[in-house]
C-alpha cells in the first residue's frame, strides 16, 4: 500500500476514525487499533512478510527482557549478541546472501577457478532494514541501561511496526517513540492540521517532483551510451532531485501521518541541498540513519577519542557500512567510500562542524561565498548519486567519462519534459528556501489569514492533479 495510492487515501481516514472515536480514547484500544492497522498495512505488500516482522519483534522483545533480568554483565552481553547476531543474520540472508555468493564466485573466476554456488530465490521483505534497526536500537539501549524493558507486547510491537515509519523510516529510537506509545494521547487540532500540511507537501515532492524526474532519469540511465554529456549531466541532477523528492517526500508523509495520531517521529530531512559542505549535508540528509550509525557504530568503535587515525578509520567504516546498508551492490559501497573521501579533509582540518547554523540566517539571500559553497557541495553530491543510481561501477565510470569527455554545454539529446521538470524543481527550491528555518516547507502555522493559507493549499492540490506523473513506488522501499 503506497502513500500515494487510492487505497491509502481510504485506509488512513478509516484508521483515524477508529482510533479517535471508536476507541473512546482508551489507550490500550488505541494502541491495539494502530497495531492491527500496521500489520494490515504491511500485509498489503505480501502477507508472508508479516512472519519475518513477527519473528524479529518477538526476538527483541524476549531478549530485551532477558538482558534486563540477567544479574551478571556477561550474561547481559550473551543475550545482546543473540539478538544482534540473529537480527543481522536474517537481514544478511535476505539482503546480502546472493551478493556475497556471486562476488565469491566472480573472484575465483577471475583467477581461473570456476565455482558453482547456488543462489537463493528470495524476495527482499520491504522495510526489513528499517525495522531491524528499530529492534537493534532497543536491545542496545537496554544493555546500556538507558531504558527499561517494555513488557506490554502490544506496545513493543507497535514501536517496531507503527505503519507510517514501517517500510522506509525514519529509524526511531525506543527512548523517543516508546514513551509516546505508553502515555495517553489527546487530539490536538493544531498538530493534526500541521500534519495534513506536511502530508500535502510530501505528496507534492513525491508525485510532482520525484515521479516526473524519474521518467527522464530512468530513460537516460538505461540508454546512457547513446546520449551526449549534457544529457547525462542533466539526468544526474534530476536523479538528485528524484531521490530527494521521493525519500524526503515519504518522510514528510510519515511524520504528518503520525502527527494525526498524536505521535511525533524523528525528523529525517532538513533541506540538505542548501548545505555548504559534505559534513553539513550528512547532518541534514537521512538524519535518523546518520545518527543511528553515529551512536551505535562510530562512538562504540571509539569515535575520535583515540586520536586522528582512529577518527579516520571509524569515519571510513561508518560511510562504507552506510553505503552497504543501502543495498547489495558494489555501487553503494563506492558511493559510501566517495562520501568518506569528501568528509575526511573536513575532519582532518577540524572544519566538519563549521556550518551548523542555517544558511543565510536572518537574510533573504545568500552571499557569494555561500552560493559557491552550496553549488560545489551539490555538484559533489550529484557525482556520488551517479554511483548510487548506476547498475554497476563500470556503468557509473562510463557515465562520468562521457560527461567529462563531451562536456555539459552542448544541447541535450533528450529533451522530453525538460522545461516542465526544471520549472517544478525551481518552484520546490523557492518554497524550501523561504521555509528553510522551519520544520518542513509547508509549516505556515504562524500565518493566521485563511485568505493566504487556502489558496496555497488549493494551488498545491491543482499542481499535483495537473503535473503529477504516474504513481511509482518509493525508491527506499528496496532498502
Amino acid at each position: 500500500m503506497l502513500f500515494n495510492s487510492f487505497s491509502f487515501a481510504v485506509f488512513l481516514p478509516v484508521v483515524f476514525v477508529l482510533y479517535w472515536f471508536a476507541s473512546k480514547r482508551n489507550l490500550k484500544i488505541q494502541n491495539a487499533i494502530l497495531l492491527a492497522a500496521s500489520y494490515f498495512f504491511y500485509a498489503s505488500w505480501d502477507w508472508r512478510f508479516t512472519f519475518i516482522l513477527i519473528f524479529s519483534t518477538l526476538l527483541d522483545y524476549f531478549t530485551g527482557i532477558k538482558i534486563h533480568e540477567a544479574k551478571e554483565r556477561r550474561f547481559k552481553k550473551i543475550w545482546l549478541w543473540i539478538s544482534v547476531g540473529i537480527n543481522l543474520g536474517v537481514l544478511g540472508v535476505f539482503k546480502y546472501y546472493n551478493f556475497f555468493v556471486e562476488s565469491f564466485a566472480e573472484a575465483f573466476s577471475s583467477i581461473g577457478f570456476q565455482v558453482h554456488i547456488s543462489s537463493l530465490q528470495l524476495i527482499l521483505p520491504v522495510g526489513i532494514s528499517f525495522y531491524t534497526f528499530h529492534g537493534l536500537s532497543y536491545v542496545i539501549d537496554l544493555y546500556k541501561e538507558k531504558i527499561q524493558p517494555e513488557r506490554n507486547i502490544v506496545n513493543y510491537s507497535l514501536f517496531v511496526s507503527f505503519f507510517p515509519l514501517l517500510v522506509a523510516g525514519p529509524i526511531e529510537r525506543a527512548t523517543h517513540l516508546l514513551p509516546q506509545i505508553q502515555r495517553q494521547r489527546e487530539f490536538d487540532t493544531a498538530k493534526a492540521v500541521d500534519g495534513l500540511r506536511q502530508i500535502l507537501w510530501g505528496l507534492f515532492k513525491k508525485i510532482v517532483i520525484a515521479d516526473n524526474c524519474a521518467v527522464f532519469v530512468n530513460h537516460t540511465f538505461a540508454t546512457y551510451d547513446v546520449h551526449n554529456g549534457s544529457t547525462l549531466f542533466i539526468a544526474a541532477i534530476f536523479f538528485a532531485f528524484q531521490i530527494y523528492g521521493d525519500f524526503s517526500g515519504y518522510s514528510d508523509i510519515a511524520l504528518g501521518t503520525a502527527r494525526l495520531f498524536g505521535i511525533e517521529l524523528l525528523r529525517n530531512f532538513s533541506f540538505p541541498y542548501f548545505s555548504r559542505d559534505i559534513a553539513e549535508f550528512w547532518r541534514r540528509w537521512h538524519i535518523s540513519l546518520s545518527n543511528w550509525f553515529r551512536d551505535y557504530l562510530y562512538i562504540p568503535l571509539g569515535g575520535s577519542r583515540g586520536g586522528k587515525w582512529q577518527a579516520i578509520r571509524n569515519t571510513i567504516i561508518i560511510f562504507l557500512v552506510s553505503g552497504f546498508w543501502h543495498g547489495a551492490n558494489w555501487t553503494f559501497v563506492a558511493w559510501g567510500a566517495f562520501h568518506a573521501l569528501l568528509f575526511l579533509p573536513l575532519l582532518l582540518l577540524q572544519k566538519n562542524r563549521n556550518n551548523t547554523n542555517i544558511v543565510a540566517e536572518h537574510r533573504w539571500l545568500p552571499n557569494l561565498k555561500e552560493i559557491l559553497q552550496m553549488c560545489l557541495t551539490f555538484l559533489l553530491v550529484v557525482l556520488g548519486w551517479i554511483f548510487f543510481r548506476s547498475g554497476t561501477i563500470h556503468d557509473a565510470l562510463n557515465f562520468i567519462s562521457i560527461i567529462s569527455k563531451q562536456g555539459v554545454f552542448d544541447a541535450p539529446s533528450h529533451t522530453v519534459g525538460l522545461s516542465k521538470i526544471v520549472s517544478l524543481i525551481l518552484l520546490m527550491l523557492l518554497v524550501e528556501w523561504i521555509q528553510r528555518d522551519k520544520q518542513h516547507a509547508l509549516d505556515i502555522s504562524k500565518i493566521k489569514s485563511h485568505f493566504i493559507k487556502w489558496p496555497i493549499y488549493y494551488a498545491l492540490i491543482l499542481i499535483i492533479l495537473e503535473f503529477g506523473a504516474n504513481s511509482k513506488s518509493f525508491i527506499y522501499f528496496q532498502f
